[in-house]
């Protein structure tokens, strides 16, 4: 199944680098993509199971999906997830 989420804290292709590889770092995840203009990631998966750790990842680097909480600690985790990603451009 393919899906799109629109997330949160997504500023540049920092950002979007460090989404791509830890996303692509997961099983049975393919296809990641993201778009800075419509804030969204979108990527292939089998199950339920595969979409929620999508979410968790995405909460953990510091994006979660539009309509969940995002405190200042998550806003942060996106600062330090989009310098990462910088670097490793």
């Amino acid at each position: 199944m393919t899906t799109i989420l629109e997330i949160q804290n997504l500023k540049c292709n920092g950002c979007a680098n460090t989404i791509i590889n830890k996303l692509n770092n997961l099983d049975n995840i393919h296809e990641v993509s993201v778009d800075n203009e419509t804030n969204t990631v979108s990527f292939n998966y089998s199950n339920d199971e595969q979409l929620e750790l999508v979410k968790k990842t995405l909460v953990n680097i510091g994006y979660p999906v539009v309509g969940d909480k995002n405190a200042i600690t998550t806003k942060a985790k996106s600062f330090v997830s989009c310098a990462i990603g910088r670097m490793n451009n």
